[in-house]
């Protein structure tokens, strides 16, 4: 349908509703010759009489009696989406969709989420968890305004990525492990050790999958997740090793660093490249990008 429908459907509603063509051009604010000549458009688009002259007034004609209440409840629906579109945008009151990795939501999230509310307290927070590509897509299609993950999405013409901070990862080994006593290991030395392993499509599993090569070596899965907890848990259990980001001491594991390869990723904020924030998603944007890397520290 022509891209003009919709206010060709408000001027045939008020005309239908008052009857009149002079009437509905007051109340609509437009004069009666243009009103006049937007229901002979409507008339000429749909190929139907709408109205039949009865006296000074006007009438509905059958199709016009079809057609009104589909178009009262169209643009009843369209006032209400308006509505609310302009409530999400309201720099007081307004709504921000924010994701993050899983792996950010124990502390990360909760320190980010009390510092904005302390100066934003009505703006409402839609969160989104979800693992490091759902994030990018979501991000890229406009259902989440920005998202905290790793890697940055530095090739990507979609995307728009800023580092914020660096996160360490150490190798979770089973308590009375060999290496359960360094102070320091090689990645290389647990090459033929099973490994618990994000899933694919975590941003982690890429990650830890770089750094294994990076050492000479193909991690062996021997269980693939989606929960940090779930992986430390299983090494505490003697299924396997794992590279995890550091935490609260866990029953049976201990975390030892990493001294080769590097075991550090980059965690930072992703939002659309050519998006328009509204006033609540600019201003929570803006905080992440002034207090995220303290907030993203485990010291915080």
């Amino acid at each position: 349908m022509h891209e003009s429908f919709a206010p060709a459907l408000y001027r045939f509603v008020a005309v239908a509703q008052e009857g009149h063509l002079t009437r509905a051009a007051e109340r609509i604010g437009v004069g009666q010759p243009t009103l006049s000549r937007a229901v002979a458009r409507l008339e000429d688009e749909i190929g139907v009489a709408l109205f039949q002259r009865v006296g000074r007034g006007l009438r509905l004609t059958r199709a016009g009696r079809i057609l009104l209440p589909r178009a009262e409840t169209a643009l009843a629906e369209l006032s209400t989406a308006a509505a609310e579109l302009a409530g999400d945008a309201d720099p007081h009151t307004g709504r921000v969709a924010f994701g993050f990795l899983g792996t950010l939501g124990p502390e990360v999230v909760p320190r980010i989420l009390r510092g904005f509310r302390d100066r934003h307290p009505r703006v409402r927070i839609e969160l989104v968890q979800n693992r490091h590509a759902v994030l990018l897509d979501r991000v890229r299609a406009g259902s989440v305004d920005l998202a905290l993950t790793s890697p940055m999405p530095d090739d990507d013409p979609d995307l728009v990525g800023t580092a914020l901070a660096e996160e360490e990862l150490r190798l979770g080994v089973p308590a009375g492990h060999r290496l359960a006593t360094r102070t320091g290991v090689d990645l290389a030395e647990v090459a033929d050790e099973p490994f618990l392993l994000f899933a694919r499509g975590y941003g982690l599993r890429g990650t830890v999958e770089a750094w294994c090569a990076t050492a000479g070596f193909r991690p062996r899965a021997a269980f693939e997740g989606g929960e940090t907890g779930t992986l430390r848990g299983l090494v505490g259990a003697g299924l396997g090793v794992a590279l995890l980001p550091v935490g609260p001491d866990a029953p049976g594991v201990v975390q030892v660093p990493v001294r080769s390869p590097r075991t550090v990723r980059t965690l930072g904020m992703v939002h659309a490249a050519h998006d328009r924030p509204t006033p609540p998603v600019r201003d929570l944007r803006a905080f992440v990008l002034e207090h995220g890397a303290r907030l993203l520290a485990h010291d915080a």
